[in-house]
């Protein structure tokens, strides 16, 4: 068998059989005919005729290759396989001339085969460095190969031949060092160090010099490093480079965008504090704008400010309260573009008790307010009080701590559930949830404030350096008639990676203020996500919303933070815990996640783990959240973080043309039942990318391929609920409710939340324009998916939380009727406000939304800062 092949760019690379038989397979695939035995044969010719004919020094070329197969393909009969096959051949080619023309180079390289199209013209557009001229640098490969490197460079430092955990090293001279002569001319491995990546590792070991836990001066370090010494790491920068291209794991959109380039930003999520001051004021506005530039997002609890009306003692003026001057970071966010990419976010937070919170809550209700800040009232547990007791609310003045005001709790509760069901905003945070399991409460006190999507609650100037782990990699396919599996080994070893990959972020990242850098590596947060869910769930045949979705979702999740811990720990036993560790509740055995204390609901050895951790501490304070994903999840074609699928199939318009964006399993399904065609996809297509009603796909498939809006919003809660028992921090995820919901709903909705004990909720009711291109059955007929058994209803039952009596509807066809459930018809079709009502940057109104985010399913273009 020759040991190489010639590609057609002309490069010589090593010959893979595997290659040809997966081709192969997928053809077979394609048309119903994979037959493990025939597959063998056709692979045993194809294999002989190659060392027939390429028995010497010449070698194959791939084209050569493919016409062997198409030969044999049809030697054995598999005339559907052939034509199969060659069209397959045809739109490779048509792929790769495409991805040529879109990253402005003469070949594709394996990582950039092993995109999609959608995904290169993704990384095209917000993911490349790009020259003066706006043309791009370097290509998909380039990118990951200059996160890799960086992320290895901590690896180096905390090499036991460098460094020296307890720190009795005598601190020695900082040298000078010239990054730009060194730059390019110094490998790890495979893998060059630019400028930026000398930079960060000179600064780290600077900074662990001055700590005493440097074993060796720089210039004896660098002397080893430039002599391949420490070449061995060049393994550990491919394992991180593998895990981005293998589709398994990515960072940040942040750490993608500045990895090893000159802003080295690399955290997504800030939260800044602010004083009743003007200049505390002005400076936390100097301070977002920083954060901004560098690709960032921030939110800021507005309470410390006095009430509009309040006595300015300085000037003798009057307040004039903290929604003004939420405007000003409002407007500097509009200004500034991070990194020339997209504007900033904000989260904007009043709590219960200040007398502005009515203004707050009715702060979005003027068209085009706001509209770079989500907002949300922090409402905490006396609010609660007075609110189960039916007593007077006070309002308090927070200059003085005198009471301004009292109100009806109640009604409060009713404005905030009002405004949300007119416009998604505000949003809840409860602040007890929040602080219950608050494993830094004991050192830092109480959090109060949260980034701009709510899945991180943070001290004033910590970070967090977010990614996700994409669970639809670690789902096994069977053989035909074999169950399909989840790989939870695999997920395990990705885990225990990817904590070391975060961590490592912290080390070499470039904070935007000294007081960020400080907060943050006291208590080194990270948060390890997930998404891909919806794609996983559909993959294993388990319908979202029903009890086998959501005990799936609950226990890969406690998975996913059991490992992670582990991994944390085994890391603070070689390079030291957090430096908040000791006045942190960990030394007491306590644990930052409500399934802790819950041992009816333990499927891991949490004992033992607590054990361990005691013995070894921990590296990071927590180590899991579930953030947006928007465009990270589209780099790898999945579902967004925890949500269920937004459509299914819709019409996506491109340069040359239209075609239909598939969800890749239900393509593959698809597939497998023969039944792939245009006309199919266009009835899910014009079906607002749901089956629900559509009788030319199976009942099996049409249950389990669930979207957001057949999902109940109760179980869009019940989800959120799940999984956030084994969740560090918080979950970032969208209750998609049908235009048709009263605001009623919506305030049963936050209540739930709350009952459930989630730490914050966002509600996005659909507003059904009539120019909305998306619109499933349920948007339409103003019903549910009927067939789904849990337990949602019950537990809302149990809490004195009580919906309408749930009715099949009437009126339609006999055959219809299991397709819906529908609600009594006090329920009046309504025009709401929406965020966007047309994507800002190509004028489409085919928008989706979810996790707090906008997205355009025509140009990719996201509102998420950290998707």
């Amino acid at each position: 068998m020759p040991k190489k092949i010639v590609k057609r760019d002309g490069r010589v690379v090593d010959f893979d059989k595997r290659r040809i038989e997966d081709a192969i397979r997928k053809a077979m695939l394609s048309v119903n005919r994979y037959d493990p035995d025939t597959l063998s044969k056709v692979m045993d010719y194809v294999i002989g005729a190659i060392n027939r004919k390429y028995s010497g020094e010449v070698l194959p070329h791939v084209e050569d290759v493919q016409d062997i197969v198409e030969f044999a393909l049809v030697k054995y009969d598999l005339y559907e396989v052939a034509k199969a096959y060659i069209l397959y051949r045809k739109e490779r080619e048509r792929i790769r001339e495409e991805k040529m023309i879109i990253l402005e180079k003469d070949y594709v390289d394996e990582v950039d085969k092993a995109f999609s199209l959608n995904a290169i013209r993704l990384m095209a557009s917000r993911y490349l460095l790009k020259n003066e001229k706006g043309k791009p640098v370097e290509g998909p490969k380039q990118v990951f190969q200059r996160i890799a490197v960086l992320v290895a460079i901590p690896d180096i430092l905390y090499d036991r031949e460098v460094f020296d955990k307890e720190g009795g090293q005598p601190k020695r001279t900082i040298e000078d060092f010239d990054v730009v002569t060194w730059a390019g001319k110094v490998s790890i491995g495979d893998f060059k160090l630019n400028e930026h990546h000398l930079k960060r590792m000179k600064l780290l070991y600077d900074e662990l010099n001055l700590q005493g836990k440097m074993k060796i001066s720089w210039s004896e370090l660098w002397n080893k490093v430039s002599k391949g010494l420490f070449n061995k790491y060049g393994e550990k920068a491919d394992s991180y480079y593998n895990l981005m291209v293998e589709k398994k794991f990515l960072p940040n959109s942040p750490t993608l965008f500045n990895a090893g380039a000159r802003l080295s930003q690399l955290s997504a999520c800030f939260v800044l504090d602010i004083e009743d001051s003007m200049i505390s004021i002005m400076d936390v506005a100097k301070e977002a704008a920083i954060i901004f530039q560098g690709g960032g997002g921030i939110g800021i609890n507005y309470s410390s400010l006095r009430p509009e009306g309040d006595v300015v003692l300085s000037t003798g003026g009057i307040a004039s309260g903290p929604v003004s001057f939420m405007k000003i970071i409002d407007v500097i966010t509009d200004v500034i573009k991070q990194g020339g990419k997209r504007r900033g976010a904000n989260m904007g937070i009043l709590e219960s008790w200040h007398p502005d919170v009515e203004k707050f809550v009715n702060a979005k209700n003027s068209e085009g307010m706001f509209s770079n800040f989500n907002i949300s009232v922090m409402i905490t547990e006396d609010f609660w009080k007075s609110y189960n007791q039916g007593r007077p609310y006070p309002l308090v003045n927070p200059r003085d701590k005198n009471v301004w005001k009292e109100v009806e709790s109640k009604s409060i509760f009713k404005q905030i559930a009002a405004n949300a069901w007119k416009t998604g905003d505000p949003g809840a945070l409860f602040k007890d949830h929040i602080n219950k399991r608050n494993i830094l409460k004991s050192a830092l006190g109480e959090i109060n404030s949260t980034n701009p999507c709510g899945e991180e609650p943070l001290y004033p100037y910590e970070s967090c350096n977010l990614g996700s782990i994409n669970l639809y990699e670690f789902v096994r396919f069977g053989a035909k008639n074999e169950k399909t599996l989840f790989d939870w080994e695999g997920l395990r070893k990705t885990v225990q990676l990817a904590v070391n990959f975060l961590d490592n972020i912290i080390d070499v990242n470039n904070f935007p203020l000294a007081s960020i850098e400080a907060a943050t590596k006291a208590s080194r947060k990270i948060g390890l996500g997930v998404m891909g869910l919806a794609d996983a769930l559909y993959a294993l045949k388990i319908v979202y919303n029903s009890e086998e979705g959501f005990a799936f979702m609950r226990n890969v999740m406690e998975y996913i933070t059991y490992y992670a811990m582990e991994a944390s720990a085994a890391q603070a036993s070689e390079r030291d815990s957090f430096l908040l560790y000791s006045r942190s509740a960990y030394p007491k055995g306590d644990m930052p996640f409500e399934g802790f204390y819950h041992r009816e609901w333990w499927t891991q050895d949490w004992e033992k783990l607590a054990k361990f951790i005691k013995e070894n501490g921990m590296r990071n304070s927590e180590v899991t959240t579930i953030a947006p994903t928007g465009s990270i999840s589209m780099l790898f074609d999945i579902s967004s973080g925890v949500e269920p699928q937004y459509a299914l199939v819709y019409q996506k318009k491109v340069s040359v043309g239209q075609f239909f964006y598939v969800d890749q399993e239900l393509e593959r399904r698809l597939k497998e039942i023969n039944v792939l065609e245009d006309e199919i996809l266009r009835k899910i297509s014009d079906n607002g990318g749901s089956l629900q009603g559509v009788r030319d796909v199976t009942e099996d498939i049409r249950k389990v391929f669930l979207v957001a809006y057949d999902v109940p919003w109760w179980d869009h809660l019940r989800a959120q609920a799940e999984i956030s028992k084994w969740v560090c921090a918080a979950v970032s995820k969208t209750i998609n409710m049908p235009n048709w919901v009263s605001a009623e709903d919506v305030e049963k909705a936050y209540l739930f939340a709350y009952k459930l004990g989630v730490k914050g909720v966002t509600i996005y009711r659909d507003s059904s324009k009539n120019e909305q291109v998306l619109m499933t059955p349920t948007q339409k007929a103003g019903g549910y998916v009927a067939g789904v058994e849990n337990m949602t209803l019950d537990m809302m039952k149990s809490m004195e939380i009580f919906l309408p009596k749930i009715e099949v509807a009437t009126g339609k066809k006999q055959e219809e009727q299991q397709f819906f459930l529908k609600l009594p018809e006090r329920f009046q079709k309504v025009m709401g406000t929406e965020k966007f009502e047309k994507c800002p940057e190509c004028g489409s109104r085919n928008l989706a939304y979810g996790e707090k985010c906008a997205r355009c399913l025509e140009c990719e273009w996201v509102s998420c800062y950290i998707a």
